[in-house]
């Protein structure tokens, strides 16, 4: 019966190697009179070796990190060891009267493949990418459709030496806030955006009162452009995972210019986070 398991499992193992680069297996020496040990980076879960003048020893009750080898005067041979987490290892054993080392540390960098080959999913990653695709998709028609709307907050403009940004809209759909934003490019220069970071806020109260920020990452981003050209009005849209805020926080709007120093910053009350349109 033993014997049925250890070529079954040298079966399993040929077919999970069958795809992988073929390449120059270590050799481990091994005699007669001293204990080889072997010390895996996790615990073997099987051992085999290819004749039967090499033997490789381990806990077969309780899985351990090191085994065992030994060996008699005969021709080379080979070991297979299994990890626990199915990591595979395979060297060349030989014989040898005198024995220059007698511990090996083998590092994960060492396993030649794994019994169970991780191969992707399709199907999920199928559904994976068609959920992803059906976001986006939803996100760009609703961002065209709030865009074509034009409703507006009516209050929050800032401005800096001819470019002026406007907060015109935030709207709650689904799990996500749209925050629709508006700028104006009125002075002689073109302005290229570096970045426009929305982070929310916190003021500590105190007799040391300080700002902390935590920047968002949005989830969509609709029309954002790189540069405004002169007399140019552009409108774009960030999408943002839900959030509310409470009476000590707020968000803040950093526009940043490319190379210029014609910033700006927004501070939106925690009042129209928590009561989008």
């Amino acid at each position: 019966m033993k014997k049925y398991i250890n070529i079954l499992t040298l079966i399993i193992v040929s077919i999970s190697m069958n795809a992988q680069t073929t390449s120059t297996l270590d050799t481990i020496y091994a005699n007669d009179t001293k204990n080889v040990a072997l010390f895996f980076p996790e615990p073997i879960r099987q051992g085999i070796t290819g004749s039967e003048n090499f033997v490789f020893t381990y806990n077969r009750e309780k899985e351990q990190y090191f085994g065992l080898l030994q060996a008699k005067q005969g021709k080379e041979s080979n070991l297979l060891v299994i990890n626990r987490n199915g990591a595979i290892f395979s060297y060349i054993v030989r014989y040898k009267a005198q024995l220059l080392k007698l511990n090996y540390f083998i590092p994960m960098t060492s396993s030649i493949g794994n019994e169970k080959p991780k191969v992707k999913d399709s199907i999920q990653t199928e559904t994976f990418e068609k959920k992803i695709d059906n976001s986006t998709y939803y996100y760009q028609k609703f961002c065209s459709y709030l865009l074509d709307r034009r409703q507006y907050l009516g209050r929050y403009t800032r401005r800096n030496s001819g470019v002026i940004m406007r907060l015109e809209n935030i709207v709650f759909d689904k799990e996500e806030l749209y925050f629709v934003i508006q700028i104006r490019n009125n002075s002689t220069l073109d302005y290229d955006l570096n970045f426009l970071n929305l982070s929310i806020e916190t003021r500590q109260k105190g007799k040391k009162k300080s700002l902390q920020r935590l920047y968002i990452e949005p989830i969509f981003k609709h029309h954002l452009p790189s540069k405004i050209v002169v007399n140019e009005t552009v409108r774009f849209i960030y999408v943002m995972p839900k959030f509310s805020l409470s009476n000590d926080r707020r968000v803040v709007l950093e526009l940043n210019e490319k190379d210029g120093e014609r910033n700006i910053e927004m501070k939106v009350s925690h009042k129209y986070i928590n009561n989008p349109n």
